[in-house]
């Protein structure tokens, strides 16, 4: 009974998630999120050579031609048209070098047409109230009334020359603003704007926490502890928004677990313990950032229902995998293995160790911090 409402409380989640938007989902981005981050980051940043990586990456993973197109296009509003530029022309290369292996890739839909009967600053600053959640009504203030024009600008061009181009959703096109201006830097305010226009956009803080690890992944700690500080300042202001104190905790925490067979502080709550009835055993494993089990292997295979954060799994010879809520893990009889959380997120998940009958769980060593740490770039 216990391992049927377990099965029925995760399918219940997966179809709440499933039925929300693509922003919301569990709480994590999704990978065409993580991806337009990386391409507008690279983009900005420079590396060429990067930036063909993530770009055959995010083709393979779905994401449309005019999709990357237009993210590249997106990011010369915040680093310039040569950084752009480059950008398109490192994705023609691309492009080719695809299709001269016979890889189609599928073109996606173009902008639709704007019938426009207002003019674009009407239509800019009907945007830009969106975005932020405040009319533009207002007097000019700031560098708007020491400089007039730079604010038609915006209004017109940005806000609606590209942000009303529907080929990325407003959300994903702030993720690209976000992106770009993490990689430029010494822009905070404007970082710190474009953060609170994704939280009126619905974009959780928990999202916004995995965005500077992706920043982190494709950049380097610099940049990523840069973000990391405008961030705590973002939530510190909004910290009576609910959406900062978002759950999605099912279980206790359980019990702080104190054998040798763990680095960092994780908890376990046991939540089916009869072998002999089910022929398996199910608990909820907490580990708190960069805590990890050691390297070990199941006798009859173990699957792990991810369900809250970012983590880590590696089999041995194998590169280290980042997994998340709503991922599920399959690991076969006898693969050595470890997991847990990733360096800057806690993570959650509930380990089902499958056919007890066949053996324990065999403990080998501790992951040292090398080991741990070859996920970073």
């Amino acid at each position: 009974m216990k391992w049927c409402i377990v099965v029925l409380i995760f399918m219940l989640s997966s179809m709440q998630m499933k039925a929300q938007n693509e922003s919301y989902s569990a709480n994590h981005l999704t990978e065409k999120q993580q991806n337009i981050i990386s391409i507008a980051a690279l983009t900005a940043n420079g590396d060429l050579q990067e930036l063909k990586t993530s770009l055959d990456k995010s083709l393979n993973e779905g994401l449309t031609i005019n999709q990357i197109k237009e993210a590249i296009v997106h990011s010369y509003a915040y680093c310039g048209f040569p950084r752009s530029i480059r950008g398109l022309q490192t994705f023609m290369e691309v492009l080719e070098e695809r299709k001269a292996k016979g890889i189609n890739d599928v073109e996606g839909a173009d902008a639709s047409f704007i019938d426009a009967h207002q003019n674009k600053y009407e239509r800019g600053k009907v945007i830009l109230g969106e975005l932020t959640g405040v009319q533009q009504d207002g007097p000019r203030t700031g560098y708007s009334a020491f400089a007039p024009i730079i604010e038609i600008f915006l209004k017109e061009h940005l806000f609606a020359d590209i942000f009303e181009r529907d080929v990325l959703s407003y959300v994903e096109r702030e993720l690209v603003t976000i992106s770009v201006i993490s990689s430029i830097g010494k822009a905070e305010p404007m970082l710190r704007s474009h953060m609170n226009i994704c939280l009126n956009l619905g974009v959780t803080p928990q999202q916004l926490q995995q965005f500077v690890m992706v920043i982190k992944e494709t950049l380097g700690n610099d940049e990523a502890e840069a973000a990391q500080g405008v961030l705590n300042e973002v939530l510190s202001v909004n910290k009576e928004n609910p959406l900062a104190e978002a759950s999605t905790e099912v279980f206790l925490k359980g019990d702080l677990i104190t054998n040798n067979n763990f680095t960092g502080n994780a908890w376990l709550n046991m939540l089916i313990t009869d072998k002999e009835k089910f022929d398996l055993t199910a608990g909820q494993g907490v580990f708190e950032p960069r805590a990890r089990t050691n390297w070990h292997s199941h006798p009859g295979g173990q699957i792990l229902l991810c369900t809250k954060g970012i983590g880590y799994y590696q089999e041995k010879g194998k590169p280290i995998q980042l997994i998340k809520a709503g991922d599920v893990v399959e690991i076969l009889s006898d693969v050595v293995h470890w997991h847990g959380a990733s360096h800057d997120s806690e993570f959650t998940h509930i380990a089902i160790s499958t056919q007890q009958s066949i053996g324990n769980v065999v403990w080998m060593e501790p992951v040292t911090d090398e080991e741990f740490n070859s996920y970073r770039k």
